[in-house]
């Protein structure tokens, strides 16, 4: 890995003194792993020594250790760890820093001793030279998705979009990514978002995280319950978000059953199924989360939204007709009835729903609605409705059965004629 040597240190240092040191102040919970760490390095057994530094500073109490670490050892042998791991034990490192200054200028000391992922054109005086293979690209993306979070910290949002934005484009041009390259992009995106308070892309990006990381291995059952809170509250106010079949299939929700959150879960099974009934009896929550109260007018639009789409969900498919009337749509969803035109209009702009309005006889025929995760009663709806298909098929079967018949007698008493 073609890495410069950071100022103050050289390939020829002799870090042996060092690791000893270590190794004999070292606690007994810590011993082991400096023993590990020295002797990979006088063996050069490089991959060992890899594996040996990834696990130590992601020991619970190596935390004071590793600053020292990384500078008085680390930076000698940069050059013959693999670039996304040292990038992987850096990220590690950064969190050891108590301001967030620092951190950012060790992280980008660091990144500037990355080989750069992109391929550079020959000029007369120098020559070219093509894109790196993996892992260079993707250890630099990682790198830049941590230098973004630096930023965050910092409250320069400006200067973390646009190591994102590089970061999301580097990305993309990628045909194999590590999941652990992904992850540290959407974590940190998320983070972005939720401090903007853009809710459609924090919900995306936080969904996108934890199907990169092991939840129950990198998360703590707080982090866990805080996430499932941000999540539902997200999906809540998101303003393009209607769908909430993957956070209802998530495991992750499951952290807020007993929990002083249980009742946002539940709200957010009432919003899937369009209970309006459910919403008004849990609105009563709502002042423990002001910003949900604040958002009172959105989040009625949104229930009544989706109490239209479960009504054109569940009508009957008796075949007589498959119009709704305002007034039906009026009682399904609690609206005075001058307000359904208004609400069917929304649903259709938001593609919801498709169909076609009739103003002058105050109805519409909806033809197709947004697929969601069903649940017990409307997947018992969903069966009955298979089962008025059915027998409707039969009865159409039945029909043209009946006319095949009479044509082959009428056929034959013709032939005889």
């Amino acid at each position: 890995m073609d890495i410069d040597q950071p100022a103050g240190s050289s390939s020829a240092a002799n870090p042996l003194p060092f690791l000893e040191k270590q190794e004999a102040a070292a606690p007994a919970a810590l011993q082991s792993s400096w023993t590990k760490i020295r002797t990979a390095y006088e063996k050069k057994l490089w991959h060992n020594l890899t594996v040996a530094l990834i696990e130590f500073v992601q020991l619970p109490g190596s935390g004071p250790y590793q600053i020292e670490l990384f500078d008085q050892f680390i930076t000698t042998v940069e050059s013959k760890i693999n670039a996304l791991k040292l990038v992987e034990i850096a990220r590690r490192v950064g969190r050891e820093y108590s301001e967030p200054d620092r951190t950012l200028r060790f992280l980008e000391s660091v990144h500037s001793r990355l080989t750069s992922p992109y391929a550079v054109e020959a000029t007369a005086d120098t020559p070219g030279s093509p894109i790196p293979p993996r892992p260079y690209p993707e250890a630099y993306a990682l790198s830049l998705s941590s230098i973004a979070y630096a930023y965050l910290l910092l409250g320069d949002l400006p200067g973390c979009k646009k190591r994102l934005d590089e970061c999301e484009k580097l990305l993309g041009d990628q045909d194999t990514v590590e999941q652990v390259v992904y992850a540290g992009y959407y974590g940190v995106a998320g983070d972005y978002y939720k401090v903007k308070a853009d809710y459609a892309p924090y919900y995306k990006n936080a969904l996108l995280y934890l199907a990169c990381v092991d939840v129950d291995r990198e998360l703590s059952a707080d982090d866990k319950k805080a996430r499932a809170h941000d999540l539902c509250v997200a999906a809540l106010l998101g303003e393009s978000i209607y769908n909430f079949g993957e956070l209802l299939q998530h495991p992750i929700l499951a952290t807020l059953t007993g929990t002083e959150y249980e009742w946002i879960k539940d709200l957010i099974s009432a919003f899937n199924s369009g209970a309006i009934g459910k919403f008004d009896a849990l609105a009563s929550h709502f002042s423990s989360e002001p910003i949900l109260a604040e958002s009172m007018a959105f989040l009625r639009q949104k229930i009544c939204l989706m109490a239209l789409i479960q009504a054109a969900f569940s009508r009957p498919r008796d075949g007589a007709t498959r119009l709704m009337t305002f007034e039906q749509i009026a009682e399904a969803t609690r609206l005075p009835v001058n307000e359904v035109e208004h609400l069917i209009m929304k649903a259709l702009s938001l593609q919801l729903i498709r169909g076609t309005l009739d103003q002058v006889s105050s109805t519409v025929d909806i033809t197709w609605v947004q697929p969601r995760v069903l649940e017990g009663a409307q997947l018992d709806t969903l069966a009955e409705q298979f089962g008025h298909w059915t027998d409707a098929v039969g009865e159409t079967a039945n029909g043209v059965q009946g006319l095949e018949n009479g044509v082959a007698v009428n056929g034959i008493v013709s032939a005889l004629a």
